[in-house]
């Protein structure tokens, strides 16, 4: 059995859209704002990977319990820096 790689993008913005629960506008707006970078084909078509799912889920969290985009933008990277230096990187 092959091992799944989390940070390859397969999903196109419909699907991605569908899979999380929402409008395919809201994965552009969170693109947009930086929030998440979907890998892009030559042709520029965006496929979402396995971990651009589970950000997209996080970022559905983190709206539930209240916070803005720019909130939810400095969460996420610090939730990044605190897996990097945990992992040992600096």
């Amino acid at each position: 059995m092959t091992d799944v790689d989390s940070n390859r993008g397969v999903y196109g913005i419909t699907v991605a859209a569908d899979l999380v629960g929402m409008g395919a506008q809201n994965l552009r707006l969170y693109e947009a704002r930086g929030l998440l970078e979907p890998h892009r084909t030559p042709g520029g078509t965006r496929r979402y990977s396995s971990d651009d799912l589970d950000r997209l889920r996080r970022i559905s969290d983190l709206l539930i319990d209240g916070l803005n985009l720019a909130g939810i933008a400095m969460v996420l990277r610090l939730e990044t820096e605190n897996a990097r230096l945990r992992a040992g990187k600096e």
